[in-house]
């Protein structure tokens, strides 16, 4: 049944309430303004907010300019509340150089740090992640802040909504959720989204407090967040509330509603936000009819103003440079050779460890996250002993939810932290594998925001774990622009290239290779060093032939080379995106036969990448084809002799005979 909405203006002065009155019907009038615009072909799309108004600015004003609101689709009063220009976010509507993505996202699928609004991106859940991170980082920074994000009852359903609130009620994080309840995911009822009748069911279930609100009255939901802000900020702890509402428009304007039984409109209509509102105050005596007419005049001409200004803007022109330049955020690596000359005998897994250790040293502002990381020190026990060291706050356990800590991590970055995400193994990013292609990597491309994390990824066969802990996934992660990808082969480049990944404040996915932990050591510099990403190296020298490799497959290349005696450049390249162009085609020329080898499945690896550009821009260079040797087309078997003749090691001894005698 659909309640009359009841205002209670508690000690709300009359300067308050005539503030409210003004943010909730700007709103309106700019949607009244682009539904126009829609029908004229000036607009392409339009999510329309029309009945929700009172969540979004009632929400916004409840809370300080500096804490940060994560809005979705409908969420328009966030960005006029908060004074986003609207001449930009116009450009912004219209895919313009002045929008905030530079036209390459629209609608409001951005951010703009100046005004603390982290922007969605489709997939809806991952942004109730980011609010974690940045909820995270104001408890450890005890600036006394919090987050608050949205999400529909229909995007309550993605695993990133239980995920989120999971997190954030086991650490005890200030995070405001609102559920803008407005009964249809697009044209599917909440009946069919979920069995509960009210989302104050779920809070509980996380440990956390939840209350149900009429979301149509602005004075209750600016009420109930404005409490809520003011216990958290004291005492951080979540809370999830769950607003009823009503779309009176479809999902987008093209898609329609018939699916809505109709006498729904007519009914909530009866609640329709800026109308109720508007006669309360007038019955308050707060307003009158005249100044209402007044008020609405002034915000049009502000409207049209902002209008002619972003129409009057010319269409983006493409620029090749620019869209290239914007993929990363700008960063010249440092080169820190070691200093003191000093050097110690360490495994890889130890160099990793001290690389870790020396960052967390140098970075104060650096979380480490993981599952199991903590006391246990991950189950290859690099964190080992970093708990004592560096405290709780820094060295944090996780729940298994790879998904929520890599939202998370984006989050933490927005409010300036570092952060290294643990994998416990490789094979279990794919549950996170979402935030890491459309939220970390696209951030920056997107409306400027870095993702200063790095994801350590413990990778490959070789162990018995069979097909879900040996995987190699590094092609998974090569064909995204956004990301850098680092794959050493050895204790020396290990250290090095996690501290320059660390020092990156763009994403880096950080590959070790599980059977190089324990198997191989050598004198490395007791110096924090580091080592430029995007720079091969040899790790051995010949003129008989090129193998192009990285990882394990240097210890195999070694190997068969020396069984075999043969004289070979073996180019390690130990960054895989960006890759060393300039070493490979060095190499090439050199010697004019070339084998890539990875451990990775042969189609679609990243030999493939290599192969195309090297008979692309070196062919001439070529006394035979380019040879390509990995592991075999299948998940990676259990039983030891699958798991040998899975590897590429004994097909690799073949095709360097192969292509030595052509």
């Amino acid at each position: 049944m659909i309640t009359p909405i009841k205002y209670d203006r508690k000690d709300f002065s009359d300067e308050l309430l005539m503030k409210i009155y003004e943010e909730l019907i700007i709103p309106r009038l700019i949607e009244g303004k682009f539904l126009r615009l829609l029908r004229m072909g000036k607009v392409s799309k339009w999510f329309s907010g029309i009945g929700q108004e009172a969540i979004s600015v009632g929400s916004t004003l409840a809370l300080s300019e500096d804490e940060y609101i994560l809005p979705l689709h409908r969420n328009l009063g966030v960005f006029s509340c908060r004074k986003v220009p609207l001449n930009r976010l116009f450009s912004q509507f219209q895919g313009k150089m002045n929008g905030f993505t530079k036209g390459r996202d629209r609608s409001f699928h951005f951010g703009t740090k100046e005004h603390h609004i982290v922007g969605m991106i489709s997939h809806l859940g991952p942004q109730l992640t980011v609010a974690c991170g940045i909820g995270l980082a104001e408890k450890i920074s005890q600036r006394k802040k919090l987050s608050l994000v949205y999400t529909g009852d229909g995007g309550a359903s993605e695993g990133d909504f239980h995920e989120a609130l999971n997190v954030a009620a086991v650490w005890d994080l200030p995070v405001i959720f609102m559920v803008e309840n407005n009964g249809y995911a697009l044209s599917t009822p909440s009946a069919i989204q979920n069995r509960i009748k009210s989302f104050t069911d779920k809070g509980p279930a996380y440990g956390m407090d939840a209350i149900q609100i009429d979301g149509n009255n602005v004075l209750e939901v600016y009420a109930t967040v404005k409490k809520f802000a003011e216990q958290i900020r004291e005492n951080p702890k979540p809370v999830l509330i769950d607003a009823l509402t009503f779309r009176m428009k479809g999902h987008e304007e093209a898609s329609g509603t018939k699916y809505v039984p109709q006498e729904l409109f007519a009914q909530w209509a009866q609640k329709d936000p800026v109308v109720n509102y508007e006669e309360f105050l007038i019955q308050e005596n707060v307003l009158k009819k005249e100044m209402a007419d007044d008020i609405r005049s002034k915000i049009n001409a502000q409207i049209d103003s902002a209008w002619n200004l972003s129409e009057a803007e010319p269409i983006r022109d493409s620029s090749q440079e620019l869209e290239l330049k914007d993929v990363y955020f700008p960063f010249i690596q440092e080169e820190k050779p070691p200093i003191s000359g000093k050097k110690e005998n360490l495994r890889f897994v130890d160099a990793i460890r001290e690389g870790l250790w020396q960052c967390m040293e140098k970075h104060e502002n650096l979380i480490l996250m993981g599952q199991d990381i903590a006391e246990y020190g991950g189950v290859f026990k690099v964190t080992e002993g970093f708990l004592k060291q560096f405290g709780k706050e820094r060295v944090r356990n996780t729940p298994l939810c790879e998904s929520a800590i890599l939202g998370t991590a984006l989050g933490l970055s927005v409010s300036g932290f570092k952060s290294m995400v643990e994998m416990q193994f490789a094979d279990f990013v794919s549950c996170g594998l979402n935030q890491i292609v459309n939220n970390l990597a696209k951030v920056h491309y997107r409306w400027g925001q870095n993702a200063d994390v790095v994801i350590r990824m413990p990778t490959g066969a070789g162990t018995g774990a069979g097909p879900f802990h040996s995987q190699s996934n590094e092609a998974w992660f090569f064909h995204t622009p956004g990301l850098k990808i680092v794959y050493p082969s050895n204790p020396v480049d290990a250290k090095g290239l996690l501290i320059s990944a660390i020092e990156d404040p763009n994403p880096v996915m950080y590959f070790e290779h599980k059977l190089l932990y324990r198997s191989i050591s050598e004198e490395v510099p007791e110096d924090y060093y580091t080592i430029p990403i995007g720079k091969a190296s040899l790790a051995m020298e010949g003129d008989e032939l090129s193998i192009i490799t990285y990882g394990y497959g240097v210890v195999w290349a070694k190997k068969i080379i020396a069984e075999k005696n043969i004289s070979a450049d073996i180019l390690d390249l130990r960054s895989l995106l960006p890759w060393d162009k300039s070493a490979v085609s060095a190499t090439v020329k050199k010697t004019g036969k070339v084998l890539i080898l990875h451990e990775d499945c042969v189609t679609g690896g990243i030999g493939a990448e290599i192969s195309a550009w090297i008979t692309e821009h070196c062919f001439t260079f070529l006394d035979a084809p380019v040879m390509r040797v990995g592991s075999l087309d299948t998940p990676v078997p259990f039983a030891s002799a699958l798991e040998e003749d899975f590897l590429p090691e004994k097909r690799l001894r073949d095709a360097v005979e192969e292509l030595r005698g052509y």
